[in-house]
This record gives structure tokens, C-alpha cells and sequence, in this order.
């Protein structure tokens, strides 16, 4: 019988072959499924946009819903394992599409299927962290998941260079190359499903007691709770700031600096070699400091990205100003999560999870419009000036909630000495 503490080392290994192989088909088929979209399939640019707002929307939806499903569960493993099955499948229906469907209706089955796969993914992502918080204690997630998250992101950078030099070789509208890819994301899946199944998991609990529902009032009682309210708000607030520049950064890369695929694939290569270095890193300055002091200084170097975006269109600049960047993203990647664990109760855990998930998914789906909105009024400079205000004000608001961190370990220690 396996002591708990070597259930925890096992759920380590298997979770970061696990989420290896979930790396290679979701690098996959998140870096080329647009291309094959708009290249292959001729897509429109109302199908184009789709593409963009569909996803989003159902991520939210299954955020919500599956946080009311979650919380009826003896078995979050079983359920991201389900959940992570159906995901998957929808990979290979992708791969087959153009054998079935025919015309101009192909490009919008195709969004239309990507829209919805997100679904079960959504749902597989939310009981995948709210299992991890239950798997892995806290003393351990800064260290493991900076392990974790450098190993997937040398997969994600494998995944992103083997498959668009291969693609190199073909016609950009070329179907069967993507087919291929899918259908080898399909196949990888197979093995995250199975060292997922692998996971070793404390079933005997009772399921959660929290119910949620639709009603606006529900929506608000997460924010009773002083350390979740303080850092959701701080998270909104950059957040908003973060993702109103996506669409931004792709059309100053290819429509102001005139950047091929080649320059995009340096630009991203860039950034993960700087994440894979720099995970660790990111782990050990959390246990030295706590995490949030740590993702505030991530937050800060991730501030100045956009206003140092638009100083020059000269390529080389843009590819070294994404191998500083990757610093940071990593910071926030692993932080963020990191801090939302710290701040639920694990009888909560789920319910707030998703809460978040759902809150950050609409900003996802509303910040991008909106700065594609001021990219047409003000131009590119100012627009790209707003998201670094907001970023910066969100990063403030996580250097103020150190007070508040200080402030509860002294009352903590006080009590211990009572």
C-alpha cells in the first residue's frame, strides 16, 4: 500500500506525462486549425470571426454548467477523464470533415466544430484544476507545476516547429496535411487519456455542497470572500488589459512589420524557449517570496509589453522583445493558477474555480472586441497605451494585496501564540 506520500509523487509523473501528451494535440490543433480555416477552406471573414467569438462562448457556458455538474461528482478524475474522451474526439471528426462535407459549407462545419469541442473541453480544464488542487498539497504545486509547465511547454515548441516546417513542403490550401495532423493529435490523445486514468485518486468524500445556479445573486456571493474578491478583482482588471491586446499584436506583426509565417513561428519559438528556461525559476522566487509578490513582478514585466510592441516594426527587435516576454508569461502562467488554489477553501474549490474561469472567459470573449473597437478610432499606439495602463493599474492592485497577505499572517501567528 503506497504511503500518501508516494500517491503524490506518482500523481506527479503521470500528470506531466499526462499533460505531454495533452500538449502535442492541443499545440497542434490551437496553432493550425485557423490556418487550416482560412488557408485550406477559404473561409470567410464573418466565418473568420466566429472562429474567434464561438470558442470563447462555449468555454464560459461549459465553465458554468460544469461547475454545477463537478459539484454532484464522487469521481473528478472520472469526470476529466469523460470529459478530456469527448474533447478529443472531435479532433479526429475535424480530420474527416472534408471526406463528408462538400463546398462552402466545409469552412463553417469545421468552426462550427471547433466551437463546440470546447465544450467538453472547457468542462475537462475545470475538473482538471479543481483535482489538481485535491492531488497535489500546496507546499508542492510551485515547484511541480514549474516542472510541469517547463516539460509541456519544450512539447508545445516541438509541436509548433515539426508540424509548420512539414507544412512548409505543400500548397497553403492543401487539405490532407492538416488531416494528418489531426489525426496525430488524435492518436496522442490516447495516451494523455490513459496516464490520466493512471492518476491515483481519494474518492472517499462527500461531494460538494455548494450549489450553483444562474441567478445574478449567486453570481455576486463569491465576492464575500475578502482574499478571493481582492485577487478575482486584480485578476479583471489585467486580465482585461492583457487580452484586449491579442488581436492587436497580430495585425501590428503581420499588417504594420509585414511578418511571414516564418517570423510568427520565431516569434512564438522565442517565447517558449524563455518559458521553458525560466519555469523553475518562477517556482523558486514564489517559495522564497509568496506567489503574490511573485506574479505582481510578472505582471509588471508583462505591462510594458505592448507600448515596447509598437516602437519598431523591425522583425529582429519584435523576435527578441518575445524572448524577454516569454519571462513573464511563464510568471503568469504558473502563478495565476498557483494563487487561485491559495485563495479557495477546498470546500469552495470548484465552485470558485469556475466562478473565475467563468469571469476571465468573459473577458476573453469581450476585451478582444473592444480593442479591435479602439484600433479603428484612436490607431494602433494609443490602443496598444490603454492595455498597458490597464495592466499596470491590475499589477498595482496585486502589490496592494501584499498589505492584506502580511496583515493575515501576523493574526495567524498572533493566534498561535495566544
Amino acid at each position: 500500500m503506497s504511503t500518501g506520500y508516494e500517491e503524490i509523487v506518482i500523481n506527479e509523473r503521470y500528470s506531466i506525462i499526462n499533460g505531454s501528451y495533452a500538449m502535442f494535440g492541443l499545440t497542434i490543433v490551437g496553432n493550425f486549425a485557423s490556418l487550416f480555416v482560412i488557408d485550406a477552406l477559404h473561409a470567410t471573414s464573418e466565418e473568420v470571426a466566429l472562429l474567434t467569438s464561438l470558442p470563447a462562448l462555449m468555454t464560459v457556458l461549459a465553465t458554468w454548467l460544469g461547475a454545477v455538474w463537478l459539484s454532484r461528482v464522487n469521481s473528478k478524475k472520472m469526470f476529466c477523464i469523460r470529459a478530456t474522451s469527448v474533447a478529443r474526439v472531435f479532433y479526429l471528426m475535424i480530420a474527416l470533415a472534408p471526406f463528408f462535407i462538400r463546398g462552402p459549407f466545409l469552412a463553417f462545419f469545421v468552426v462550427l466544430l471547433l466551437a463546440i469541442m470546447n465544450f467538453p473541453q472547457g468542462l475537462s480544464q475545470l475538473s482538471w484544476q479543481s483535482l489538481m488542487g485535491d492531488l497535489i498539497p500546496e507546499d508542492r504545486r510551485a515547484a511541480f507545476f514549474g516542472v510541469r509547465n517547463r516539460v509541456t511547454t519544450i512539447i508545445a515548441m516541438i509541436a509548433t516547429l515539426l508540424p509548420g516546417l512539414a507544412l512548409q513542403a505543400f500548397p497553403s490550401d492543401a487539405i490532407p496535411p492538416y488531416q494528418v495532423l489531426f489525426v496525430l493529435s488524435t492518436l496522442f490523445s490516447f495516451f494523455e487519456v490513459y496516464y490520466l486514468v493512471l492518476h491515483r485518486e481519494n474518492t472517499e468524500r462527500r461531494p460538494d455542497v455548494v450549489r450553483i445556479d444562474f441567478h445574478v445573486r449567486e453570481m455576486l456571493k463569491p465576492f464575500r470572500r475578502a482574499p478571493y474578491r481582492r485577487f478575482l478583482i486584480a485578476s479583471m482588471v489585467f486580465n482585461f488589459g492583457w487580452q484586449l491586446a491579442w488581436p492587436l499584436f497580430s495585425i501590428y506583426q503581420i499588417q504594420y512589420a509585414h511578418a511571414t509565417a516564418i517570423w510568427i513561428s520565431a516569434f512564438n519559438v522565442a517565447s517558449q524557449i524563455t518559458q521553458i528556461l525560466t519555469f523553475t525559476l518562477w517556482g523558486r522566487i514564489s517559495e522564497k517570496y509568496g506567489n503574490t509578490l511573485a506574479l505582481a513582478f510578472a505582471c509588471l514585466g508583462m505591462a510594458a509589453t505592448p507600448v515596447m510592441t509598437v516602437i519598431s516594426q523591425n522583425l529582429v527587435y519584435l523576435t527578441g522583445l518575445n524572448l524577454i516576454t516569454g519571462l513573464f508569461v511563464s510568471g503568469i502562467n504558473l502563478l495565476q493558477f498557483n494563487h487561485l488554489l491559495e485563495v479557495v477553501p477546498r470546500e469552495d474549490r470548484t465552485a470558485l474555480i469556475a466562478h473565475f474561469n467563468v469571469i476571465i472567459g468573459i473577458m476573453g470573449i469581450v476585451a478582444p472586441q473592444i480593442g479591435v473597437f479602439l484600433l479603428g478610432k484612436i490607431h494602433m499606439d494609443p490602443a496598444m497605451w490603454v492595455s498597458t495602463i490597464l495592466r499596470l493599474a491590475g499589477t498595482f492592485i496585486f502589490f496592494y494585496l501584499i498589505r492584506f497577505i502580511k496583515r493575515s499572517k501576523r493574526a495567524a501567528d498572533a493566534a498561535d501564540h495566544v
